[in-house]
């Protein structure tokens, strides 16, 4: 009897142990989730993890920040997702072999986190697609400086909500860091005289730049009127289908496009799971001995701040249509003409940037490894630019080689979207295949 106790009770015992030892390690909190809470709660201006947190514009539209005049609605973004997809609308192409080919989609690719999938984009001009936008090259009836291409790579359109100048000289956008740079407002700057954000202003002249045809007979014709009509009822009915009710749209469309799903967004939402234990340490690392915090801020790990990296410029890459004089090689102070602007590019935003292995304004590293080690290292690659104008935050960073892996590793999956697609719509008005519509696309991306 008394064994039959001592058997009892030693199973009582070692249940409420397993109980108590089950309970306590379910309570106890992943240190590498309270060091990184704390870090970011210390950078957080409101002292809260939602400084970093980005809206999610299915669900939180009216949290999204909109632009002067483009209140955000669904109507404008419907319209504005199937525009930026319409190869309609390249109708004004320099070429018969160019016209109805591409999109604002040719250059900003969602596979490839809305960037071009090769080291340059090619608009009007181009040809071909591959698997990621990474074949896209000249269509042969093009003379080089007939194509429609740019000097610098193209920006990441995700996040640009955030964006209150655009490009990477950041001239468009009357306000906020254009305050003061009225005497630039020229050429295509010009446009900042209608008192617009940004992204507004920049599609305005975008359209004309890239030989897109927005006239009310043709967007008549791709079937568009109805969903003009059912996004800009305030507007007078002579005044609805032009360029500046079409950059609304589009504009209203890029703002939604915020990454909310990548696994360090569902972490600052409260899933402690959503990041691994190398991603989370890769975060300390960003937002501590790496310092990218300095530069990359908010919810959308970017700013309207201006750096020189001393990275090398496209043209040197081999890139069309480009050379030594681009001004867009001499960054801010392109635009600005203020000797202290020189070689100094936007802070770009950094969601989805592993899938385009093309980075800096002249695509100059392939990786993002090879972005980290070049911050490591801290030392200029482009001797054109003096020294005098290289941020005082590039320096050598002395990361170790685990410090460096665990950044990478945030970089590639911490702030990645693996769900892009919801942006994408199935089909455009035109039926014509998307994002481009010549015939090797068509073959590359199964529309045939």
């Amino acid at each position: 009897m008394k064994a039959q106790s001592r058997q009892t009770l030693a199973i009582l015992v070692f249940a409420v142990l397993a109980f108590f030892v089950g309970c306590t390690s379910e309570q106890l909190p992943n240190p590498l989730d309270t060091r990184l809470e704390r870090r970011l709660v210390e950078l957080s201006p409101d002292g809260s993890l939602d400084y970093f947190r980005l809206p999610n514009s299915e669900t939180e539209l009216g949290a999204v920040p909109a632009g002067v005049g483009n209140p955000l609605t669904r109507e404008k973004i419907e319209l504005g997702r199937m525009l930026f997809f319409e190869t309609g609308l390249a109708a004004d192409a320099m070429h018969e072999g160019g016209k109805g080919t591409y999109s604002c989609g040719s250059c900003h690719v969602p596979s490839a986190g809305f960037m071009p999938g090769a080291k340059q984009g090619i608009a009007d001009g181009g040809v071909g697609f591959g698997q990621n936008g990474e074949s896209r090259g000249k269509l042969i009836d093009y003379a080089e400086e007939e194509l429609d291409v740019q000097g610098a790579r193209p920006l990441s359109v995700l996040n640009t909500a955030f964006v209150t100048n655009s490009t990477w000289s950041g001239k468009f956008g009357a306000n906020h860091v254009n305050r003061g740079t009225e005497h630039a407002w020229v050429g295509d700057a010009e446009v900042n005289e209608r008192g617009l954000d940004g992204l507004e202003a920049q599609i305005i002249e975008g359209l004309a730049l890239h030989r897109m045809r927005v006239t009310i007979g043709w967007l008549d014709t791709l079937g568009y009127l109805p969903m003009y009509d059912a996004a800009f009822a305030d507007f007078p009915e002579g005044d609805r289908y032009s360029p500046l009710t079409t950059s609304f749209a589009l504009s209203a469309y890029l703002r939604s496009l915020t990454t909310t799903e990548a696994p360090f967004q569902r972490w600052v939402r409260g899933e402690e799971n959503a990041m691994s234990d190398q991603e989370k340490a890769g975060a300390m690392v960003f937002f501590t001995k790496a310092g990218c915090y300095r530069c990359h801020k908010g919810a959308a790990l970017s700013s309207n701040e201006f750096h020189a990296l001393g990275v090398r410029d496209l043209w040197e890459s081999g890139a069309f249509a480009t050379g030594p004089n681009d001004i867009r090689n001499f960054g801010r102070g392109g635009f600005t003409g203020f000797e202290e602007d020189f070689y100094k590019f936007k802070v770009p935003q950094l969601y989805n940037m592993k899938n385009s292995p093309f980075y800096f304004h002249g695509s100059s590293r392939h990786s993002l490894r090879s972005v980290v080690e070049y911050f490591n290292e801290g030392v200029p690659e482009n001797d054109r630019v003096p020294e005098a104008q290289i941020s005082p935050y590039f320096h050598p960073l002395n990361l170790t080689e685990q410090e460096m892996a665990d950044l990478v590793e945030f970089l590639e999956h911490g702030l990645y979207d693996p769900n892009l697609d919801r942006f994408v719509p199935e089909a455009v008005l035109s039926g014509n295949c998307f994002p481009n519509n010549d015939p090797l696309s068509q073959e590359q991306l199964g529309c045939n």
